[in-house]
């Protein structure tokens, strides 16, 4: 992530880190580069072409408000593909998978982790 400085001297993830957090989880969502992707054994026992049409509207989701994201991190979506609900779930651990992440604003100090499940897997 490229951050700049602006003329107070803060960067823009201190001046809003909740939207930096979304935007850094929409772009993992979005292109599953950055991070790790869990598939659940419920989808990956989904036939090839449903998978790919779940991974694709995993990354094409767009539907967030306030009951789906009421911290507003863009972190937890659900979507249906042949009938079947599923659930994705950003989460975001420090470098060593060990623990949460220290500053999800911040991808030096942070590894996502995006799961995708069917929705009785939950």
């Amino acid at each position: 992530m490229n951050t700049q400085i602006d003329n107070a001297g803060s960067s823009p993830a201190a001046a809003d880190p909740t939207a930096c957090v979304a935007a850094l989880n929409d772009a993992f969502r979005r292109s599953f580069a950055g991070g790790q992707v869990v598939e659940t054994p419920g989808v990956v026992e989904l036939s090839e072409a449903d998978r790919i049409a779940l991974l694709l509207a995993v990354r094409r989701y767009d539907s967030f408000d306030s009951d789906n994201d009421p911290h507003g991190e863009h972190d937890f979506g659900t979507v249906e593909v042949e009938g079947q609900r599923f659930f994705w779930k950003i989460d975001a651990y420090d470098r060593a998978l060990l623990g949460g992440s220290p500053d999800p604003a911040d991808p030096a100090v942070t590894t996502r982790v995006l799961t995708i499940m069917r929705a009785d897997e939950y």
